[in-house]
């Protein structure tokens, strides 16, 4: 039996404290890069029709996690950033992601100001996935075309985030909104 969407968010939820929300980040790793294995669950939400944008692919109504499918058409690189309280894990489908971890040298003391030193980098191809947990400040880049699957602890837009710049060494809190992230919902 092909490894699909509806046994990956049980296994998620397995991961997941339904009290806490805390998960098992390595878990969810294993499974989403298990889930990546699966051609037709990554034609059908990352293929060459998908729509471009964030999509929800899955939401679960017991602990809150999303299942999110990312379509690319232009390449970016993000600043340094955080997803708040939220813990994330990406997998890639399409072309690549790199992935950069940032530890905070300065202790947060001071308004305004932060210093970042580049702790890990690696590349994300299909079907590897990465996690960070929450507050982790990372950085991503990818190419034109590049599509990945991300799975949050909640939908990432009602939360408080932090954007750094190393150049002038500042940090910038990023208030929630209630834009939502994504379009349609999955029922598994």
């Amino acid at each position: 039996m092909t490894y699909g969407l509806e046994e990956f968010c049980n296994d998620c939820r397995s991961a997941i404290d339904p009290k806490t929300h805390e998960a098992d980040l390595d878990a969810i790793q294993g499974h989403l890069e298990h889930l990546m294995e699966n051609d037709a669950f990554v034609n059908e939400h990352c293929g060459p029709h998908a729509e471009v944008g964030i999509h929800t692919i899955f939401r679960d109504p017991e602990t809150d996690f999303m299942v999110l499918a990312h379509i690319n058409a232009k390449g970016r690189t993000s600043p340094p950033h955080d997803h708040g309280a939220s813990w994330a894990v990406y997998a890639q489908a399409v072309e690549f992601t790199d992935m950069t971890e940032f530890d905070r040298k300065d202790d947060g003391s001071k308004e305004g100001y932060a210093e970042l030193e580049v702790s890990r980098k690696y590349r994300l191809e299909r079907p590897k996935a990465g996690h960070f947990g929450p507050h982790k400040v990372h950085a991503i880049h990818f190419p034109d075309n590049g599509r990945f699957v991300r799975v949050t602890g909640t939908d990432l837009s009602r939360l408080e985030t932090l954007r750094y710049n190393m150049d002038e060494k500042s940090v910038t809190a990023v208030p929630p909104n209630d834009r939502g992230e994504i379009s349609g919902t999955a029922s598994v």
